[in-house]
């Protein structure tokens, strides 16, 4: 997708911080969200799938269970995202719904993008969300996240959600309107990016040191989020979001920067499990296997002779003809042990050796890579 705004985007994450949903009297900021939840409605209209990073559970739950100002231990904000994870969900829903648009809640962790079962469940998830028409609403699952394990912010997670659905474009709605070549609100010389095409050591650098105010969880996680969403071939904007209406103000015009990327999320998918996967198995293909392979389709189970190795759901696999020659890859979505049951057999055998109904695809097309 390439040209200004919005403009040919099919699916769209935005991320939204707690200062934007959540006012400093601890409680949700129901004018922007009102605004927020008519321009999503303008693009759902428009047939664009819409999925919502939100932050704004821990500062809303914390006022319920009246926990003190200032920093919270690790389990004072669990418990706070737990009183009011709740409450957020609520307000989406209610949001929403005055457009006829149901809302779906899903909390996820690092470790359910980082381990590649959980990822393909929390990724099946989504794109069944989307197909029933569902607007999923994302945060951290702060009440079981340890400090190990957490993001530390929403911005990478937007991002790693962008990644798992093949986004189009992933929007941040932030404090600031863009990128700027240093802080402006420290410097007056600094000056307004508007357009981003590589993440250089020089762009990166304009974000300032981590550990300063603004770079700890600011621009530099912004950065971050944006190295994963350009990977995966998923353009993304840094824009202002206190404005009523900021959707609206990207697709007039307004300022925002652009980080483009040079691929389309399915090639640049592709491109990963090409190069960054290591395969865990190895699948034999029948002769007319091989053959739809080629012209593009899926790998079904009837056309699998033989499973070797020993391999998970989600896991990397090589998939070779009789004569033992690699033919592609792709992420398998049974593990090796469920693959063996229904080789050789249709879609409609499956429950009955199984004991449930799975994909119909060993390995989708969307997932497959043919080898060169």
């Amino acid at each position: 997708m390439t040209g200004g705004g919005l403009a040919g985007a099919r699916r769209l994450v935005i991320k939204i911080g707690s200062s934007l949903l959540v006012g400093r009297d601890g409680t949700i900021n129901r004018p922007w969200l009102t605004a927020l939840s008519e321009d999503i409605a303008a693009c759902r209209r428009r047939g664009i799938n819409m999925i919502v990073v939100t932050s704004g559970a821990i500062a809303l739950g914390r006022r319920h269970l009246q926990l003190p100002d200032g920093p919270l231990r690790l389990d004072e904000k669990q418990a706070a995202a737990a009183s009011g994870q709740i409450r957020l969900a609520h307000a989406y829903q209610e949001a929403l719904a005055e457009h006829g648009m149901s809302v779906a809640q899903v909390l996820l962790t690092l470790d359910d993008s980082d381990n590649r079962r959980r990822y393909l469940n929390a990724r099946n998830t989504l794109e069944t969300l989307l197909k029933l028409g569902a607007v999923p609403v994302i945060n951290e699952n702060d009440t079981v996240a340890t400090q190990e394990i957490r993001f530390g912010d929403n911005d990478r997670l937007a991002a790693r959600v962008a990644q798992m659905v093949g986004a189009d474009a992933l929007v941040l709605f932030s404090d600031i309107d863009g990128l700027y070549t240093a802080d402006p609100r420290r410097d007056e010389n600094a000056r307004f990016i508007p357009e981003v095409r590589e993440l250089t050591a020089e762009i990166e650098a304009m974000a300032g040191d981590p550990g300063s105010a603004l770079g700890s969880g600011g621009m530099v996680t912004k950065l971050q989020a944006a190295r994963i969403a350009l990977a995966a071939g998923c353009r993304m904007a840094i824009a202002p979001g206190k404005p009523l209406h900021p959707l609206r103000a990207i697709e007039e015009g307004g300022r925002c920067t652009w980080f483009e990327a040079s691929q389309e999320p399915l090639t640049a998918r592709k491109q990963w499990i090409a190069g960054a996967v290591q395969p865990q198995g190895r699948l034999v293909a029948d002769a007319g296997a091989c053959r739809a392979l080629l012209q593009g389709r899926s790998l079904l189970p009837a056309g699998v002779a033989a499973v070797d190795g020993d391999f998970q759901k989600g896991d990397a696999v090589i998939v070779v003809n009789g004569d033992g020659r690699p033919v592609a890859r792709g992420l398998s979505a049974y593990s090796s042990d469920d693959a063996r049951r229904i080789i050789g057999s249709k879609s409609g055998d499956f429950e009955g050796r199984l004991g449930y109904r799975g994909p119909d695809e060993m390995i989708h097309r969307d997932d497959l890579v043919i080898e060169t």
